[in-house]
């Protein structure tokens, strides 16, 4: 490059031309040189400013890389980075977008979180769509939710890629119709096979829609019908499959004891029944046969009404390998009942006797003396006496008290000899020093939010 004053160029010898600098000949004979700005070289430049002590003035001639920019290991001054030693530190990505911290970072979040976070950027939706972050989670979609409304008037089932790439393995659909379901199961191409629990709320599904479902969903294992009103117990006569191990229905007014006739024949691989029904009688629990005996472990007969001391002795005999009963609600079973249970159901781990007015501390006797490995108890309306039953059971890990208005404070230090008790629930109108000294002296409890801790 000539010098400034041999080619009539205005401009003063220390200005940069194109990310050049032209120093004036040296004294030590090498004469003029030209570097590239940020180099180690500037802070012999007589015309710009000393560079600061930390880091070198970024190069017009070479901009800031991302790396740079977002903290990580530069390239040095002295030459491009495409001209690095081996083993040199290549270019990291920013800490944003680090895959490996984000998937340690997501943990932390909530599912709620998690949604609104994979909206970020393309970086983190990618990150969090692996199915690890959502297993045990279930979607729920409404109706309304399954549609798109065109520009036109007219409706498009909305894009459900999103639910495929986490990898869920059950929906919830609340109101949806026969014709809802149809147009899932063809929009979704994992419903056939990759759907393993489908649960109905508040829809007006029929026979046909139920037995459609049923019969195209082939992985569904797992059936949840509540608050479906339009299916008949024809209906589970045609579509129940053998290969179903779990089912729950509820608050649906045409299921009796002709439904528990077509779930005792057609599912002889049930584990668990859950059954919410008005008028199912003592007749329908005769229904369960020696199948149902070696494979369902959990009973649950929510607010049956109908259901005494009879019905009891068909469940005792016919499901003896239960490991978990509930009889709440069920208004009409007595001490005696749950005698029978105690006496025949030996390897129950939960028994849930909620809302079942009849029953009263002699209850808690025979539980204490037969159910030992009894771990989950759920009772009301007990007094002192019953709590003094409990007092022996040293394998009982959770304790829900509810509307115990009558015990007192000295009933509760019965808790203290429960080695194993880990958590205590006292709902309704216990009186608050009974409440307090429940919580703050025994050594395991774990404090609920809603109750003081010591």
């Amino acid at each position: 490059m000539s010098s400034p004053g041999i080619d009539g160029d205005p401009k003063p010898p220390c200005l940069p031309r194109n990310g050049l600098v032209k120093l004036p000949g040296q004294p030590n004979g090498l004469g003029a040189a030209s570097i590239t700005k940020g180099t180690p070289a500037t802070k012999n430049r007589p015309c710009q400013p000393p560079p600061p002590p930390t880091l070198p003035p970024p190069s017009l001639a070479a901009p800031l890389s991302r790396a740079a920019l977002a903290g990580g290991p530069c390239p040095p001054a002295g030459g491009p980075a495409s001209a690095l030693a081996p083993g040199h530190p290549v270019e990291r990505p920013p800490l944003a977008t680090d895959e490996k911290i984000l998937n340690g970072l997501f943990w932390y979040f909530s599912a709620c979180e998690k949604c609104v976070l994979a909206q970020v950027c393309k970086a983190w939706r990618r990150v969090l769509y692996q199915p690890k972050f959502w297993a045990g989670l279930t979607p729920v979609l409404h109706a309304k939710e399954l549609y798109n409304v065109l520009p036109g008037g007219e409706k498009e089932f909305v894009n459900l890629q999103g639910f495929a790439a986490r990898g869920f393995e059950g929906f919830c659909l609340v109101g949806v119709s026969d014709l809802d379901i149809c147009e899932f199961i063809d929009n979704y191409a994992l419903s056939k096979k990759g759907v393993k629990a489908m649960s109905l709320k508040r829809s007006t599904i029929t026979d046909a829609g139920l037995e459609v479902m049923l019969e195209q969903m082939q992985g569904v294992v797992r059936l949840e019908l509540s608050g479906c009103n339009d299916f008949t117990e024809a209906g589970l006569w045609s579509s129940l499959s053998a290969r179903i191990t779990s089912l729950s229905v509820s608050d649906c007014i045409n299921v009796a004891d002709d439904a528990i006739a077509a779930i005792s024949q057609l599912l002889p691989n049930l584990a668990e029944l859950s059954l919410q029904a008005y008028h199912v009688t003592d007749t329908a629990l005769a229904y369960f046969t020696a199948r149902q005996g070696h494979s369902t472990h959990t009973l649950r007969l929510l607010s049956c009404w109908e259901i005494t001391n009879h019905g009891v002795v068909n469940v005792v005999h016919s499901l003896p390998n239960l490991t978990a009963l509930s009889l709440s609600g069920c208004s009409k079973v007595t001490d005696d009942g749950v005698e029978l249970v105690a006496e025949n159901l030996r390897k129950l781990r939960s028994l849930d006797l909620s809302w079942c007015p009849r029953i009263t501390d002699m209850a808690l006797e025979y539980v204490a003396c037969d159910l030992h490995r009894l771990e989950e108890l759920v009772c009301v309306r007990i007094t002192d006496t019953g709590l003094s039953y409990l007092s022996t059971m040293s394998s009982l890990r959770s304790l829900y008290l509810r509307w115990c208005c009558q015990v007192q404070d000295f009933g509760l230090k019965h808790l203290l000899a429960l080695g194993s008790l880990r958590l205590l629930s006292l709902a309704g109108e216990t009186p608050v020093s009974a409440l307090t000294l429940a919580v703050t002296t025994h050594p395991h409890l774990i404090h609920p939010p809603n109750l003081p801790s010591p």
